[in-house]
């Protein structure tokens, strides 16, 4: 599916009566620069609808609150219930998106994928286009994400990508690449580490990285 702009948008953008460039363009407090198109709009648009009384600044507030504090550690915690429990990890196989409400994480209307590393099968995601990322479990994307040497690379040489990461792997392992898109992300299940049979969803996902989850990494051993 063909990517419009980028979707990373800082939402967290003043209202436009805070300042104003020379050109005649408002600008943030925090910043020496005239906003983007796209904030001008975010800006015009949220305005409105408080204007109409479709929402107020504490509910965007709230909501801005909410986006912020979603990290890694959500995507863990689903990745330790799939290792725990075999029927859940079947439903997450089967609807992603699905079985994370199920845990109580919104995925919104995006389509989430599970992608399940094997002893012969290893995962990695890329959004080639621009920097597509299941925020609404991992957070925040990395920079390294984002950057065009990672989203065109991984792609033509995974092997190599991921050996600068410290990632070896054997040569019968199928790397998969999977690209995505503006309403369909994914997620790597990583494989669970030998020596954690006894070890309860808690201690599990201490174990889970964000790197793990994007493909990047294996989830760390215990100690």
């Amino acid at each position: 599916m063909p990517h419009d702009h980028d979707h990373d948008h800082n939402h967290d953008v003043p209202h436009s009566h805070e300042g104003m460039s020379s050109s005649g363009h408002p600008y943030r407090a925090d910043q020496d620069q005239p906003l983007t198109y796209w904030q001008n709009m975010e800006i015009a648009m949220r305005e409105l609808l408080i204007e109409k009384g479709v929402t107020t600044e504490l509910e965007v507030m709230h909501t801005i609150d909410q986006m912020d504090s979603r990290s890694p550690a959500d995507g863990a915690k689903v990745v330790a219930r799939a290792w725990c429990d075999p029927d859940f990890r079947a439903r997450l196989m089967a609807d992603a998106s699905e079985a994370s409400r199920e845990m109580g994480f919104d995925i919104g209307a995006l389509k989430l994928i599970a992608v399940e590393n094997t002893a012969d099968i290893h995962n990695v995601i890329v959004c080639t286009l621009c920097s597509c990322y299941p925020r609404n479990l991992l957070g925040f994307p990395p920079d390294w994400y984002k950057q065009r040497a990672y989203r065109a690379r991984v792609v033509k040489t995974p092997r190599a990508v991921l050996r600068e990461f410290g990632l070896e792997l054997p040569d019968d392992v199928t790397v998969r690449v999977h690209d995505s898109t503006a309403d369909m992300r994914y997620i790597v299940i990583p494989a669970r580490p030998q020596g954690t049979e006894n070890l309860d969803e808690t201690a599990l996902a201490a174990l889970v990285s964000r790197d793990s989850m994007i493909g990047v990494a294996r989830a760390a051993s215990p100690e």
